[in-house]
């Protein structure tokens, strides 16, 4: 297993690279300590009601302002998601720009999300710290159109999985955010297979049945097209 490391002394992502995996995907275990973990669940839970929106199988809070292709309208984030914005941003996740945007999921036992990809309103790299639970991210490759002799199940397009550990930070960088849908599939429990590329960063074993608790993950980002409130009642 990876030796535990605390966010004041990750320096060089390179040394957190899932070899097992196509370009690119950083996993670094025990990002946050329990202690920050517990507080961050404190924040979250703190939040008003009306934060919160609900989905189909899951529900978010969205902070930093709601993206659009016409540009995001910028809210300042709070000071309990900045430090850990800014930490991440120090890592260089985002080319040296600043993340400014963070999406807060619950996900309880037996929710999942789609495979999707996070799209072009954001720089090509996605950060998340998980907290509370641990949760295995399925990826899969993209339909392609030119062909048409066999179907494209979800089952034929899937390549591999990760498991997604508490006080963990992943960040998905070039092919993995551009090229792979990533998906979590609506479980209460996970079986670890060997498709599970990253068990030797983690403490699991090849065989683990491990129950899901509800998880909540801060997935951070940066939205390059902004428009910042002054700018707007300048033009009014």
């Amino acid at each position: 297993m990876a030796n535990p490391c605390n966010i004041a002394n990750v320096t060089d992502l390179e040394k957190f690279i899932v070899k097992e995996a196509p370009p690119t995907i950083y996993y670094i275990p025990n990002f946050i300590t329990e202690t920050e973990e517990e507080y961050l669940l404190q924040q979250v839970y703190r939040a008003p009601k009306p934060k919160w929106t609900q989905l189909s199988g899951r529900r978010l809070q969205n902070w930093g302002g709601l993206p659009n292709p016409k540009g995001m309208l910028t809210e300042k984030l709070p000071d309990w998601l900045l430090k850990y914005t800014e930490k991440i941003s120090a890592l260089g996740a985002f080319a040296r720009k600043a993340a400014n945007h963070v999406l807060v999921n619950e996900y309880k036992p037996g929710e999942g999300i789609m495979p999707h990809v996070d799209g072009p309103l954001y720089h090509p790299t996605v950060t998340t710290i998980s907290l509370g639970s641990h949760t295995v991210l399925d990826f899969y490759k993209p339909v392609c159109e030119t062909q048409s002799e066999v179907p494209q199940t979800e089952k034929s397009r899937y390549i591999l999985s990760l498991l997604v550990q508490q006080k963990s930070l992943l960040i998905l960088q070039d092919d993995m955010y551009k090229c792979y849908l990533h998906g979590i599939q609506g479980v209460s429990e996970d079986i670890l297979s060997e498709h599970v590329v990253n068990l030797s960063s983690t403490d699991a074993h090849l065989g683990n049945a491990l129950p899901r608790s509800t998880r909540v993950s801060l997935t951070i980002r940066h939205v390059p097209k902004v428009v910042r409130a002054n700018l707007l009642l300048g033009k009014k």
